[in-house]
């Protein structure tokens, strides 16, 4: 069998690691043209061994924080292929930290790159997408954008505000064909993962049974594509908890205590070699 044919035009971000790099390399494989962008260069040259051919692939370095890079991203891709069908903002930080110690710097890094660079992303592709009639854009948001994490209450924050960004461009744009998915996975094997390994702050990253694999996230964003849904949590499971611990602010911050030991104990688990995404 052959290899696809192009199919659609997709600019992802994060794309030199984690799921951005998964999400490249899928699309790809199933032959869609990926604008891929990040700041790490070296790391997005390596995508270019899972191209079909030259056009297929192109690589910019973009700074999400900056909106002037972002139009230039934009422009610049509609220049080469003509649009930009799917937009994947999966660009994101995380620095995991208690809020009363929490420098300034920390907050810019978290509000700048997660949400900025998300919002900054979706005004850019904007016009390209109108005039080309429609398109889709999936944000990737977290379950820590459904119920506050304590120890983790900035990249919560921001991730909260992703999601609510997301849904309501979501409402403002479907009268011009244009959709919009928030994907809200729980913890996933990612470098992102790996930094949290060992602190008390990130307890509750670890309080499931399992991460999840980067292949799982790739699956939820395509079938986005397909569905057009506004929201996907991952796993489900979890995702409708989240929100039952969000209804009840409460009653869950007087039970946090028995995630929390739970999330330790797999992080001492997984520090002494178990594999993440086992349960």
């Amino acid at each position: 069998m052959g290899k696809p044919s192009i199919q659609k035009s997709y600019l992802v971000t994060g794309a030199a690691s984690g799921i951005g790099r998964e999400l490249s390399m899928r699309l790809l494989a199933d032959g869609h043209r990926v604008w891929a962008c990040d700041l790490n260069e070296a790391a997005l040259s390596e995508l270019a061994i899972h191209a079909n051919n030259a056009d297929q692939l192109k690589t910019q370095a973009l700074d999400v924080r900056d909106a002037q890079a972002w139009v230039s991203a934009a422009q610049t891709m509609v220049d080469a292929w003509g649009r930009i069908d799917v937009l994947c903002n999966v660009a994101g930080v995380l620095k995991e930290n208690w809020c009363d110690v929490a420098t300034p710097k920390e907050v810019d890094f978290h509000f700048d790159v997660n949400v900025k660079g998300v919002i900054f992303g979706v005004q850019a592709a904007l016009p390209h997408m109108k005039a080309a009639g429609g398109g889709h854009i999936v944000n990737i948001a977290s379950l820590a954008g459904l119920s506050p994490v304590p120890g983790l209450a900035l990249y919560s924050a921001s991730k909260f505000a992703v999601r609510a960004y997301s849904l309501a461009a979501a409402m403002e744009l479907q009268t011009y064909g244009i959709s919009v998915s928030a994907v809200c996975p729980d913890a996933v094997q990612t470098p992102m993962l790996d930094i949290q390994l060992g602190k008390e702050e990130t307890a509750l990253t670890f309080s499931g049974t399992r991460a999840l694999t980067t292949a799982e996230v790739v699956d939820a964003i395509l079938e986005s594509e397909k569905t057009k849904a506004l929201e996907i949590m991952l796993p489900l499971a979890r995702g409708v908890t989240a929100k039952a611990a969000n209804l009840i602010p409460g009653v869950t911050a007087k039970v946090i205590g028995l995630f929390k030991s739970q999330g330790l104990k797999r992080q001492q688990k997984i520090v002494k070699g178990q594999t993440s995404t086992v349960a």
